[in-house]
């Protein structure tokens, strides 16, 4: 035994990562950026565009792993940090219930969720933000939609992995009539 001291908890390498993914499922949060005007409706969505591993460029929204002794708290604020920029001033819910629970299967058809690398589960969240978004790592843009545009087939086809279907879940719970 070593007498070492882990001094990065949480993070796997990506070998741990790949033989963990196959072996059970992977706790994520999703976070729906939104704008709300001064009676708290959502004005806006916020969509990011990013770039795939194969090279396709598509739509999406927050989202990441909880890391090994990371509350849920800690890790949608350090993903919407991490994609939305350090002063984007997320306002995390009070109550960490989530809107959702979004569960990923490598197998197509079994949810509207599909993430071809593995089983995970998501707890969805919508988070109004109040300050300057730029993106940041993997993410090409941020889009600000209305909810309408939001839900358009135009962006819904660009969404995939069912984070169209997310994004209408979100929008309803949060009373947006579309």
């Amino acid at each position: 035994m070593s007498d070492m001291t882990e001094t990065t908890p949480g993070w796997l390498s990506s070998d741990e990562l790949e033989m963990t993914r196959a072996r059970m499922p992977i706790l994520y949060v999703d976070a729906v950026p939104v704008r709300v005007d001064g009676s708290g409706e959502v004005t806006s969505v916020g969509v990011l565009l990013r770039m795939g591993p194969d090279g396709t460029v598509s739509r999406t929204l927050v989202s990441g792993r909880v890391l090994h002794h990371e509350r849920v708290r800690d890790a949608l604020l350090r993903h919407l940090e991490k994609d939305l920029g350090p002063v984007a001033l997320p306002h995390v819910p009070p109550s960490l219930q989530p809107f959702t629970v979004a569960e990923y299967f490598p197998t197509q058809g079994v949810t509207p969720y599909h993430d071809p690398r593995q089983h995970a589960v998501s707890l969805a969240y919508i988070v109004p933000v109040t300050g300057d978004c730029r993106p940041r790592q993997d993410a090409l843009d941020l889009v600000w939609f209305s909810p309408q545009e939001a839900v358009s087939e135009a962006v819904q086809s660009e969404m995939p992995g069912g984070h169209g279907v997310l994004l209408k879940q979100a929008l309803a719970h949060a009373g947006c009539v579309i």
